[in-house]
């Protein structure tokens, strides 16, 4: 059985202990083992959704970051302080500074681990390829096919050559889970492309898609890419159910509800998925 518990997101239900912020957190538990993808944006919000929900950093074996920026790696050094040398896996490009423009001035909002800190708390896997974390639990590697549209924001950027340059998310991973039934995909920011990482998964595990979980960067997006991505999905998945959250956006909710009814969820603070 592998259980699958959200604790960061933006949305908490009504009247909740639970605490939600701008950012996003999953537990992963399989085989009496614990996986955190993500740690939301800061270790206060993640430590006391951690409590609440009667889950502990120290039965953690692993941490996966999705990528650099501070909405979803913010608690990491909470993590790491309660469980030093825990293995921590992401793509080769998470160090790259990364910055957000905003009123003319370029913000960091990538990891604020320097390399040497946090090789000496953390036993740091980066590697563009897919990697196996525990027993059916990969993450997806670099997502380079990238046709459809990417999850890209106008104002993020990187220093390169001198200059300032759109953020090319080289550092965006998803995790593949390998159940049963099927694939199920959790996504973190989907900076590649929701489309693109379906694609990829399915090309690189070769096995159906069954469930997808997570924030998948559609908010932008305007009616006429909505209606291309659920078409795509009838025609190419065999998807059974969605849990939404983070950075999916309304309009993109309700555009799967539409086309996909009741298979459709949302995936607020405390939500709980169980797969065989």
């Amino acid at each position: 059985m592998i259980q699958i518990t959200c604790v960061v997101d933006n949305a908490v239900q009504r009247g909740s202990k639970l605490w939600g912020e701008h950012g996003l957190a999953f537990w992963i538990e399989t085989d009496h083992r614990c996986v955190l993808f993500d740690t939301g944006q800061t270790g206060e919000v993640l430590s006391h959704n951690l409590e609440v929900l009667g889950l502990h950093f120290q039965d953690l074996n692993a941490v996966t970051l999705s990528h650099a920026h501070n909405d979803h790696t913010g608690g990491l050094r909470t993590v790491l302080s309660h469980n030093s040398n825990l293995p921590v896996y992401a793509a080769a490009d998470l160090l790259r500074p990364r910055y957000s423009l905003r009123a003319g001035e370029f913000k960091p909002i990538g990891l604020a681990f320097p390399l040497e800190e946090l090789t000496q708390q953390a036993d740091l896997h980066l590697s563009d390829s897919p990697t196996e974390m525990l027993s059916g639990l990969w993450t997806t590697g670099k997502i380079c096919e990238r046709v459809e549209l990417e999850g890209r924001s106008s104002n993020h950027f990187i220093h390169a050559d001198g200059e300032w340059r759109p953020d090319p998310y080289l550092d965006d991973l998803s995790l593949v889970l390998d159940t049963q039934e099927g694939l199920v995909i959790v996504l973190g920011c989907c900076h590649s492309g929701f489309l693109n990482t379906l694609t990829h998964v399915q090309q690189t595990f070769q096995r159906p898609i069954i469930a997808v979980l997570g924030g998948t960067h559609l908010a932008t997006a305007d009616e006429n890419y909505l209606n291309h991505v659920t078409n795509v999905i009838q025609e190419q998945y065999d998807l059974k159910c969605f849990y939404l959250n983070h950075c999916t956006g309304e309009s993109a909710f309700i555009s799967m509800v539409n086309a996909f009814g009741d298979q459709v969820n949302p995936c607020s603070v405390g939500t709980v998925i169980i797969f065989e």
